[in-house]
């Protein structure tokens, strides 16, 4: 088996210019189009498609490097594109479990067309076992959904929108709705993207006004609240790994720059490079090792969901501690690798800038830290008794 190359789907070159954009688009608050254009061309959006399907046929564990690869580049790119392959990669759980229900997504992937996530809402702490959206079914198998939708990453350019809602009216509810939006009228995008960080996502809010979703493409009908099904299992496990390789990429990225800075910066005192400075030195090495643990969890990890490792109830744990691990040890190395580059870093024409604005959006997203320590709490102690 050849050895997976990365550079072979994010070569030098194309990283370079999508950098370069980075700037532009964090600074004008803009989409970055000509980043999707370029990857798309590459074939990033079918990585997690099988070879038979047209895609590139790669592992859970080797997206998870291509986007921390992609993050260091431009994060709000990187973080954009998660999302796109939250489903291509929930997509390739389920099949390789012999469950081909989101083949159509594997195939519109490969042909170019963009899958976003419309899951999150304003004050639904329940995340995937409750939903605020009415899901309203059309007595054809189809659902008409109603509600608001938060944090839509790729909201100018998705072709298809997964989303869920709350189905309270059939004989046999509530049941919990899964299901896949075309673009159309009943979808309305609000030009509200006007945040301190990761201005490139555009995660606008969505409204949701009787959208229509067709029978076929009605993917669960499934009881609230947790339990075993693989979509759900699917959808947790995908965007908590590639949440987490996301900021661990930023993470290098700004242990890079310190390391740069370090290295070029001279004292005025000793005359040599503020990398001989032992207090420099001790900073640098702390972000080392705070960096270092956290690709190799990311590869044990994804390579149990690619090998269809059973951890049974532990495997919510897992998933949420990897996420806020990686979360909280991105934003603590960013912290220090301004502090490496001295007052420079504080301009905000600077890459470390933008850095520090964008690693601060990992804590919103699920899981954050009170859901983390809640999960944990409930794997190590069992569930609150009264």
């Amino acid at each position: 088996m050849t050895p997976f190359d990365p550079a072979q789907y994010l070569p030098d070159d194309l990283l370079a210019r999508i950098r370069e954009r980075a700037v532009v688009h964090d600074r004008d608050n803009t989409f970055p189009h000509d980043d999707l254009d370029e990857l798309r061309a590459a074939g990033y959006l079918g990585i997690l498609v099988p070879a038979e399907l047209g895609g590139a046929g790669l592992t859970l564990a080797d997206a998870s490097v291509l986007q921390q690869r992609l993050a260091g580049a431009a994060p709000a790119t990187a973080l954009a594109i998660n999302m796109h392959l939250v489903w291509t990669g929930v997509a390739k759980v389920l099949r390789d479990r012999g469950i081909d229900d989101l083949e159509f997504v594997q195939r519109g992937a490969a042909a170019g067309e963009v899958f976003a996530f419309g899951i999150s809402e304003a004050g639904n702490d329940l995340v995937l076992f409750g939903s605020d959206t009415d899901a309203v079914p059309d007595g054809d198998g189809g659902y008409a959904f109603t509600g608001t939708k938060i944090f839509t990453s790729l909201s100018p350019v998705w072709t298809h929108l997964g989303v869920h809602g709350l189905d309270t009216t059939s004989p046999d509810a509530p049941k919990m709705v899964f299901a896949f939006l075309d673009r159309d009228e009943a979808v309305v995008t609000r030009d509200d993207w006007d945040t301190l960080g990761m201005r490139g996502t555009q995660s606008r809010t969505t409204d949701l006004r009787h959208a229509r979703a067709s029978a076929d493409r009605v993917v669960r009908r499934i009881d609230p609240g947790p339990q075993p099904d693989a979509l759900v299992f699917g959808i947790f496990a995908v965007f908590e790994i590639l949440l987490a390789s996301v900021y661990t990429g930023i993470a290098r990225r700004a242990l890079d720059l310190a390391v740069e800075a370090a290295t070029s910066k001279r004292s005025k005192k000793t005359g040599t490079t503020y990398a001989n400075d032992p207090d420099i030195r001790r900073r640098v090495a702390g972000m080392a090792i705070a960096y270092e643990a956290l690709p190799p969890q990311l590869a044990a990890l994804s390579a149990d969901v690619d090998a269809v490792v059973d951890h049974g109830a532990r495997w919510f744990s897992l998933l949420a501690g990897v996420k806020h691990r990686a979360v909280t040890m991105a934003k603590s190395v960013v912290d220090d690798a301004v502090l490496v580059a001295g007052g420079s870093a504080y301009f905000s024409r600077t890459e470390l800038s933008r850095l520090y604005r964008d690693v601060l959006a990992g804590m919103f997203h699920p899981s954050d830290p009170e859901s983390a320590h809640s999960t944990a709490a409930s794997a190590w102690l069992g569930p609150v008794t009264a």
